[in-house]
């Protein structure tokens, strides 16, 4: 018989928390949940986790310190954060965070996360994705138009992995902007997204088809 995979959850709200655990459990996971810093480090110490989701701001501490710990032990986590906390987001990955995803979220989108997550965890996941005729190398961070490499900035190759996540997708321009920044931490503006994708386009051309669906946001191709 498969084992469960067990996840902690870090979360001070009652509601969110019930939510979470309940739709953790749906998709048969052992959720087991903790409301501040002190009662997570418990936890861990005490129980074998395969996964984290820890919120980043708890009345006892920050998300982060339960997020070194588990790193520690070789457990993936994910963090939960406010929408304005760039920052927060940019230590958290420093830290060691696997994924981050911003509140409010929708339940399908985390569970596809950290589905996501626990796959690269047991090196289920290919290093190489393919998006139409567009190959990227996970491992090495190259990228190729065929066979041809193409040489992407750090910003466009983190677009183009969101593309590929989300193959045949329809993402809104905010869903995009909410998981990219900057080097310096800052959230990229969404002017500057539409520079993004036009580069993209340019250096990948037939190799990929990015469809722009006005008004709401873009669509790749599988």
């Amino acid at each position: 018989m498969k084992k469960q995979k067990k996840i902690l959850i870090l979360e001070d709200d009652g509601m969110i928390m019930s939510g979470l655990v309940y739709a953790m459990e749906s998709e048969g996971y052992l959720a087991v949940h903790a409301k501040n810093v002190k009662e997570a480090f418990d936890i861990v110490e005490e129980t074998d986790i395969d996964l984290g989701i820890l919120d980043m701001q708890l009345p006892d501490g920050r998300g982060s310190e339960v997020g070194k710990r588990l790193k520690e032990k070789g457990v993936p986590v994910i963090f939960l954060t406010v929408e304005d906390d760039e920052s927060g987001i940019v230590k958290a990955f420093e830290d060691g965070a696997d994924d981050y995803i911003v509140k409010p979220f929708r339940i399908r989108e985390l569970l596809a996360r950290v589905k996501r997550t626990l796959e690269h965890r047991n090196g289920e996941t290919d290093k190489m994705i393919t998006i139409g005729r567009t190959r990227i190398d996970t491992e090495s961070g190259r990228v190729y138009a065929g066979d041809e490499p193409v040489e992407l900035t750090a910003l466009e190759y983190r677009v183009l992995l969101i593309f590929a996540a989300n193959k045949g997708v329809l993402l809104t321009r905010s869903q995009i902007l909410n998981k990219i920044w900057d080097i310096d931490g800052n959230f990229v503006e969404d002017n500057t997204l539409t520079v993004y994708i036009k580069r993209l386009r340019k250096k990948l051309g037939d190799a990929i088809n990015i469809d722009t669906v006005r008004g709401i946001g873009y669509r790749v191709d599988k």
